[in-house]
């Protein structure tokens, strides 16, 4: 059994919810906050202690630390927990530059210790069901792809003080809520090798951008798109992958796309039969975060075959920065990124 505190109460609540469905493999202890009634509010209900020291939490003999403060107190919550010889889950964005995603590898070499980044995003049918079909070999080569991230924020979402500003939120919808299908692509699908955007302001009243358009080449030679807005009437995401055997669609559930079954029609040479075999193996799947903390329970015990690495987490930010890149340069940029990179130290506007 290993114990959990996790930090901050926003996002915090959902990862009690998903820990409270896997009690044979997680205790939450704690739920740390600075704002002690809305921890007690979401708290209270599961008999979980409350206390707004996060000193007073690592210091305890608590396992993972589970942080889900802002973006900008990411690097140091986490270096305080590895510090104090625990494993650290950490929400998304995991940092905020290249620069701190390496220093914060050589932190968790130091200690011994793990750290997970939060992409739950890939837990589900529908990722249970693409990994099948790829190692089935049915596939062949990746042609092309759609990706979709069309949600709707709007003036009310931006009222929390941190949020849409480079010193809160370290970057807008690219690092905030198309990380997680941007996430996708290297777990499933190989290196991105180039990426060209488009990033704009349109949709709000904020420092960071709110609407994207991606143009990338994988590794592999496929191509694909990604389009992002804040702007949409729905939340909505969608991505549709053409293989050389088979197309790939999602369903639009916007905060968990693999929750569901997805659809897989092939093409010649391979056949709906075979596909439906691949398909008819692949038994049930937990989905979000409860799948991910699932992984990370797997991964503490020895096995994290299904586990996101802080080289995952790195990766994501790499992608970031090479956005960032293009779209103030006008220029394409190449992966994968090393210290020599004009934004390794970081992203944010000078």
């Amino acid at each position: 059994m290993t114990t959990v505190a996790i930090i901050g109460a926003g996002i915090g609540r959902e990862h009690l919810a998903a820990y409270q469905q896997l009690p044979e493999l997680f205790e939450v202890v704690t739920l740390c906050d600075l704002d002690v009634a809305r921890a007690k509010a979401v708290a209270g209900p599961c008999g979980v202690a409350v206390c707004s020291s996060l000193d007073a939490v690592l210091a305890s003999d608590v396992d993972l630390i589970d942080i889900c403060l802002p973006p900008h107190l990411h690097l140091a919550a986490c270096e305080k927990a590895l510090a104090a010889g625990k494993d650290v889950i950490c929400e998304k964005p995991l940092v905020a530059s290249l620069a701190e995603a390496d220093r914060l590898i050589a932190a968790a070499e130091a200690s011994g210790r793990r750290v997970f980044p939060v992409f739950q995003y890939r837990y589900g049918p529908g990722t249970a069901q693409l990994r099948a079909v790829l190692e089935s070999g049915l596939v062949g080569k990746l042609y092309a792809g759609t990706i979709e991230t069309h949600w709707n924020r709007d003036a009310a979402y931006y009222a929390v003080d941190w949020r849409g500003t480079w010193a809160g939120e370290r970057g807008g919808a690219i690092l905030g809520h198309a990380i997680h299908i941007h996430d996708y692509l290297p777990a499933f699908l190989g290196p991105v090798a180039r990426v060209y955007a488009e990033l704009a302001t349109r949709v709000n009243d904020i420092d960071v951008e709110d609407c994207a358009a991606l143009s990338l080449r994988m590794q592999s030679g496929a191509v694909l798109t990604s389009s992002v807005t804040l702007g949409g009437a729905t939340d909505m995401t969608r991505m549709r992958l053409v293989f050389e055997g088979v197309t790939v669609e999602t369903g639009l559930s916007p905060y968990a796309p693999a929750a569901h079954g997805w659809t897989f029609t092939a093409r010649a040479p391979a056949t709906q039969a075979q596909l439906d075999a691949v398909l008819a193996t692949v038994g049930p799947e937990e989905v979000g975060f409860v799948g991910f903390f699932r992984a990370v329970a797997e991964a503490l015990a020895g096995d994290g075959a299904r586990a996101v690495t802080l080289a995952d987490g790195r990766r994501s930010l790499e992608f970031v920065s090479a956005v960032y890149q293009s779209a103030r340069t006008s220029l394409p940029v190449s992966l994968p990124l090393g210290p020599d990179f004009p934004l390794y130290g970081s992203w944010l506007p000078q």
